[in-house]
């Protein structure tokens, strides 16, 4: 029998599938300032979509804290996470495939999922920066492994090439994205040169690829450690929205269906 919980809502048409709360923004007597992440780049986000008019505060939806009850069916299975949890709870939901576009090897969830058939995973990551998990890797479908100062151009051609074999390998029900912008140039922890427009069109190329093959998205921010990463957010979604790629039509739209094509087949 599942677990009773306050976690799952009812989200109203009126509202965006966006998720959000202020207590994201993590304050610590101006300490805060002094770590290379940005611990209230989300609270930005959102202030750069009300002010470019897209966003209100009655369209967004509030995420509720777990209980002390949520979070004890979680660890009494060792440490299941939010996917695995979303199998148990979600009708129709027994696939899913991850794609990782963080700087970093992402070894958290390829550690949770090792050996389980219903999740795809697909990370691009540069080579040698942390974690560096060996172990880790086995659990990767798709591996793409970047070396340092990978531009824009041969990044972009590598994750439109990876995703669209991916989903011909394996058609999960949701696809979760982790869209990290520690792959923006000048990232000391990331150690990737894309550009500021390069993350924009990732962005796209993912959630045309995605869409075009009639599948739900969800999309976490994830790492980016220079204070314009909010900026860049907050672009990247209003480019997404002007697309139709998220927003009420998101739903018909083909992977085709734009002024801006996907990048030349020719990819190497």
């Amino acid at each position: 029998m599942p677990h009773p919980t306050q976690l799952y809502q009812p989200v109203p048409d009126s509202r965006w599938p966006i998720v959000y709360s202020p207590r994201y923004n993590i304050t610590f007597l101006g300490l805060e300032k002094l770590h290379p992440f940005d611990a209230g780049k989300w609270g930005k986000v959102i202030s750069f979509l009300k002010e470019e008019k897209l966003l209100s505060d009655s369209m967004l939806v509030e995420a509720r804290e777990a209980s002390d009850e949520d979070l004890l069916v979680v660890h009494t299975r060792r440490y299941l996470n939010e996917l695995k949890f979303l199998f148990d709870r979600v009708e129709g939901i027994s696939k899913a495939t991850i794609v990782d576009l963080d700087a970093h090897q992402g070894n958290g969830h390829e550690r949770d999922f090792m050996g389980d058939k219903r999740v795809y995973i697909m990370d691009v990551y540069n080579r040698h920066i942390y974690p560096g998990d060996r172990f880790a890797k086995q659990a990767i479908r798709r591996k793409v492994e970047l070396e340092w100062g990978t531009e824009d151009g041969e990044y972009l051609q590598k994750v439109e090439r990876n995703l669209g074999r991916a989903l011909q390998e394996y058609r999960p029900d949701v696809v979760v994205y982790n869209a990290g912008t520690d792959v923006l140039e000048g990232d000391r922890l990331g150690g990737l040169a894309i550009s500021a427009q390069g993350v924009v069109k990732r962005d796209e190329l993912v959630f045309r690829i995605v869409r075009g093959h009639q599948l739900p998205i969800l999309m976490v921010t994830s790492g980016g450690y220079q204070k314009r990463t909010a900026r860049i957010i907050a672009d990247s979604i209003l480019n997404l929205y002007g697309l139709g790629l998220i927003g009420p039509a998101s739903a018909s739209v083909s992977a085709q269906n734009s002024d801006t094509p996907l990048l030349p087949p020719e990819v190497p």
